[in-house]
């Protein structure tokens, strides 16, 4: 780790910090906090996604389906109007929008081998923005001047990290240049971002070998065909599994490479004291267990 302990955390002049767990844990709160108190870059790995990476896929989708409307057909071949993608830190709509959901097309659906090509492009898009947290970490010094640099991945951070391999390249990448942090959830998180999920379905990523176990088993269940799947139905089934499966994961990665924090010492935190306080006092239990093994 960048940072042997609680009191090298507290002393370091440029504090680099990587936030990992699933969607609504804290990481955007986190990092909006600290962002806002000044002096820290805020690099969101979705916000990149979404900008440098699949910003074309995204706004040749959105011109796609204008150009089914005859009246903006007209406009956009005569080039009378623009189309693009208002991205924000709070605004990644038109990511998830891109990647989408599979199933019936009258329901708003994609057929499943137009789906894992957007579910690749992500990936590789995720991967590449990942990779770029180096490159960040300079330029917010060299351009920006900021000292302190906190990291928000996204939620599939774990379907494309090698948890088992000590020199998984994005892993590797991170962990010489961050101190990382998975935010924890309990069993009562879990449940409460189900129902969060169920209320509101949202596109997700998938590692492959999981997408095409979850989509068989559902055709199965359900006795029907690809274009006949509720592309809602599927992914509000899918998403409980999803969570399963990335648990251990997660767990893995910060236990190879990072320190965990439980997502209610997230919730507490009100200023960049607090976020400091929080992490030393993670640090601190890390050497206590280390002293007493």
């Amino acid at each position: 780790m960048i940072y042997s302990s609680a009191q090298h955390w507290r002393d370091a002049p440029k504090k680099r910090l990587l936030v990992m767990g699933m969607s609504g844990l804290g990481k955007t709160h986190l990092s909006a906090l600290l962002r806002d108190a000044g002096g820290w870059f805020h690099y969101s790995i979705d916000y990149r996604i979404g900008t440098r990476y699949l910003g074309e896929a995204i706004t040749d989708n959105a011109k796609h389906h204008a150009m089914q409307v005859p009246f903006l057909r007209d406009l956009l071949l005569t080039d009378s109007i623009y189309i693009g993608s208002n991205i924000t830190f709070d605004n990644l709509t038109p990511v998830s929008t891109y990647l989408g959901k599979p199933g019936d097309p009258s329901k708003g659906g994609l057929p499943i081998e137009e789906y894992r090509d957007r579910q690749m492009l992500f990936r590789r898009a995720e991967e590449a923005a990942l990779l770029d947290t180096g490159h960040f970490i300079e330029r917010a010094e060299w351009l920006y001047d900021y000292p302190h640099f906190i990291c928000d991945t996204g939620g599939s951070i774990c379907e494309w990290v090698n948890p088992d391999d000590p020199a998984d390249p994005i892993m590797s990448h991170l962990c010489a240049r961050t101190l990382i942090l998975w935010i924890e959830g309990s069993d009562a998180h879990t449940a409460e971002l189900i129902r969060r999920f169920d209320k509101a379905p949202k596109p997700m990523s998938y590692q492959p070998e999981f997408l095409g176990r979850v989509w068989s088993d559902y055709l199965d269940r359900e006795g029907c065909t690809g274009d006949q799947v509720d592309p809602d139905a599927f992914i509000r089934w899918t998403y409980a599994q999803a969570l399963a499966h990335r648990q251990p994961r997660y767990r893995a990665m910060a236990d190879r490479w990072g320190l965990t924090v439980k997502a209610e010492a997230v919730a507490d935190v009100r200023s960049e004291a607090d976020v400091i306080d929080m992490v030393a006092d993670v640090l601190a239990a890390r050497d206590r267990r280390i002293s007493m093994t």
